[in-house]
């Protein structure tokens, strides 16, 4: 076969490859939505149930938690049953979960539908990551293939809840909830229909490939980068309201502000996707990390009009850079071990996410929030050094 073919995929090619991205951004965006809708629950669970803030983060925990602890396990599995399967499945399994939270009638049956939520959850990030990279592994465009891929799941992020959230206005929270889990089950068809019946021999072919066989050490450079952006980015998230408030933000001004955010990191999982395949990894998370960093100071120095100002610059940087970072898995690991990196990654920058708030809040109690936020824009600077090493990787033909 000539490059010119590999370039310019059959018609039969490029409807798969349409498909399997739809598929996968389309799960993406329905278990990130669902994923963040329990924000939106929380406080009506709170005052529902009457339940402490123990127990408030507890039932935020469980799902992410079950996610994140069982996305190698959802990797595995699929190779037996195949990948198509268990994206349907687990998504499935999310609709009727939050099916059974819609009729809970206490705390125990709310807990084990959102324990069971996050198993379903579990399938997305590395199944439907796979499949994205596999399908567009022939034709080329893997990176921003991908950036397109985590471009939805910030779409679901910010439709979904925003949906129950006017939802809640006009009906109670358990019709919010059933119609979510309906939601789901309707993805889950419709992600049975779309994702090509090839993909079992597709994916079962690039699990015997032998040309490729990866890199372990820019593997593991690029999954410590990957846990301490995602440390600081959940580490900024949580610190921010709170330097907002000393600055003179209400309630309304924090929502501004993190809907400002928001909207950045949405577009910056995209450009940047599209900027790391044209400047390289390296150079793109030198960049954006870089900017990253002197941004929370800035933020920390201006005044409150002046951080609402540079907000949506941080969003598209500090989220940004994931997308870069996502697109070099599927080189790193080679054809035969996509789902397992990709398992590996998310788990854990997801740790890294869910343990930076609790580390550097610590230092919030001790030392104040000033100073928990620059320690957090001076850990964003080890990510220079291990972004070299995984170029290296890519330079002298490690894979």
């Amino acid at each position: 076969m000539t490059h010119a073919d590999d370039a310019s995929p059959s018609p039969e090619d490029a409807s798969s490859r349409r498909r399997s991205l739809w598929a996968a951004g389309g799960a993406h965006a329905i278990h990130d939505g669902l994923t963040d809708l329990v924000y939106v629950l929380l406080p009506l669970w709170q005052a529902q149930f009457a339940i402490s803030y123990a127990m408030v983060g507890l039932l935020r925990g469980s799902y992410s938690g079950m996610m994140a602890g069982f996305q190698l396990l959802a990797s595995r599995l699929a190779r037996r049953w195949g990948r198509k399967r268990m994206l349907v499945g687990g998504t499935a399994l999310a609709g009727i979960a939050y099916l059974i939270a819609g009729q809970a009638g206490g705390l125990a049956v709310l807990l084990g539908a959102l324990m069971l939520g996050g198993l379903g959850a579990s399938v997305q990030h590395p199944l439907a990551s796979s499949l994205v990279a596999d399908s567009h592994e022939a034709g080329g465009g893997v990176k921003q293939a991908l950036a397109q891929y985590n471009f939805a799941g910030d779409i679901g992020k910010t439709l979904i809840p925003a949906l129950l959230g006017l939802l809640l206005t006009v009906a109670s929270w358990r019709v919010g909830v059933a119609l979510a889990g309906a939601l789901a089950l309707m993805a889950a068809g419709a992600l049975w229909r779309l994702i090509p019946a090839g993909q079992g021999s597709a994916q079962r072919a690039a699990e015997k490939a032998q040309d490729k066989p990866g890199s372990a050490g820019g593997l593991r450079a690029l999954l410590a980068t990957g846990v301490i952006d995602s440390a600081v980015r959940m580490g900024f998230l949580t610190f921010l309201p709170f330097v907002l408030k000393s600055k003179g933000a209400g309630s309304a001004g924090i929502g501004l502000a993190l809907s400002l955010l928001f909207v950045g990191g949405a577009f910056g999982k995209l450009f940047c996707g599209y900027l790391g395949a044209r400047l390289g990894l390296m150079k793109t998370v030198w960049l954006t990390e870089s900017l990253t960093a002197l941004l929370i100071l800035v933020t920390l120095a201006l005044p409150q009009a002046g951080v609402m100002a540079v907000l949506p610059l941080l969003g598209l940087v500090l989220n940004g850079t994931s997308s870069v970072l996502y697109g070099a898995v599927p080189e790193l690991a080679g054809a035969g071990g996509r789902e397992r990196a990709f398992a590996l990654f998310y788990t854990g920058t997801i740790g890294g996410g869910a343990m930076s708030p609790v580390l550097f809040g610590r230092v919030g109690d001790m030392a104040g929030v000033p100073l928990a936020m620059s320690m957090l824009a001076l850990l964003l600077l080890l990510t220079l050094p291990l972004s070299w090493r995984v170029q290296y990787a890519f330079k002298y033909k490690e894979i």
